[in-house]
């Protein structure tokens, strides 16, 4: 398995995107996104979905260089039009508008719509986080994932993210899909040939199964929780198809109409509410005292959301990332028929 330096895939991702059509700035920003993806360990979000861009740019659900349009807005809101644009340009973008409205307003929500793949939430409730703000971020796509008792997949991985600033402290950012697990991840371990955890899918006919292939012939992916919790998290999905999808104006995941993501994000000003140093030394105190709990047997120690992510990113920073052979094998491939010369690599994995 090809392991390669943040830097390295960042330049072949934006050598790649350009090649597509894209402007340079925009391209790496993109590749950046992704990387940073794989650098928490998140690679169902990471540069495997580099393949799958260039293939919707050709396609025309991706329009490089599109223009980001405000068509409704007040002090504290604002709906985004993200005219089929790359979803972490457009993203990035309307989450500068929330943060910038909640500086005026305290609170501040905004919706997307029309945004190809925005990849990994945690990206955009970090720049809120970064400027002593809380952000939160949800969104939906297409359907992957069935209602809780249901076969049928009617419902998006639909994400949900909360990001909240500390002082001493790892930052406590949470980050996960309402499924089971994001689609990606089923992706990811089909390109590895590898099973799937149990109670992670069904297939077509309502069976459960460990094989990545049903998922992609009529299967589905199961609730969080699964069958003895999946209320829970299926409660949580259509939450987030509600605001990402149908309040964005994006459509929700089992209309057949759906493409790409809705997006909901919204920022708190922590100063409004108490001084934000207050705020940060009270959450130090709360993730301590949350991991001072004694772990059960077969754990080693409590991890607060986001820690692991962070471990992941010091370890790859240093030692590179991992890419499986079969989308390293694509990539290379795509790359070539690009005309993209990946000769800058030799002797980086």
């Amino acid at each position: 398995m090809p392991v390669l330096k943040a830097d390295q895939l960042v330049k072949m991702g934006t050598d790649i995107f350009v090649a597509a059509g894209s402007p340079a700035e925009e391209a790496k920003l993109v590749s950046e996104f992704l990387v940073r993806a794989n650098l928490a360990g998140q690679d169902s979000h990471g540069v495997m979905r580099i393949i799958q861009y260039v293939k919707a740019i050709e396609r025309g659900d991706i329009r490089p260089d599109a223009k980001t349009e405000v068509v409704r807005e007040t002090r504290s809101s604002a709906l985004v039009n993200g005219n089929w644009g790359f979803g972490q340009v457009m993203a990035k973008r309307a989450m500068e508008i929330a943060i910038e409205k909640a500086k005026e307003s305290s609170v501040s929500t905004v919706c997307a719509f029309s945004l190809y793949h925005i990849g990994r939430l945690a990206d955009y409730t970090e720049m809120a986080m970064e400027r002593d703000m809380i952000g939160i971020a949800m969104a939906n796509s297409t359907k992957r994932v069935a209602p809780h008792g249901g076969r049928e997949s009617l419902l998006s991985t639909a994400p949900i993210c909360y990001a909240f600033p500390t002082g001493r402290e790892k930052p406590f950012i949470l980050d996960i899909a309402t499924s089971v697990c994001a689609e990606g991840k089923v992706r990811v371990m089909f390109h590895k040939g590898e099973k799937l955890p149990d109670g992670y899918i069904i297939d077509r006919d309502g069976n459960p199964s460990n094989n990545p292939k049903d998922l992609y012939q009529g299967g589905a992916i199961l609730p969080l929780g699964g069958d003895a919790a999946g209320h829970k998290g299926f409660g949580l999905a259509l939450v987030a198809e509600v605001l990402a999808g149908l309040l964005s104006g994006d459509g929700c995941a089992y209309e057949a109409k759906k493409k790409g993501n809705g997006v909901f994000f919204e920022v708190i000003d922590i100063e409004s509410f108490m001084p934000v140093d207050e705020f940060k030394s009270q959450m130090d105190d709360f993730i301590r005292a949350i991991k001072s709990s004694k772990p059960r047997p077969g754990f080693k120690e409590i991890l607060i959301p986001g820690e692991l992510e962070f471990r992941t990113e010091m370890k790859r920073l240093k030692e590179g990332v991992p890419v499986p052979e079969k989308t390293w094998a694509e990539i290379c491939n795509l790359a070539v028929r690009m005309g993209v010369d990946l000769a800058f690599l030799k002797g980086g994995g």
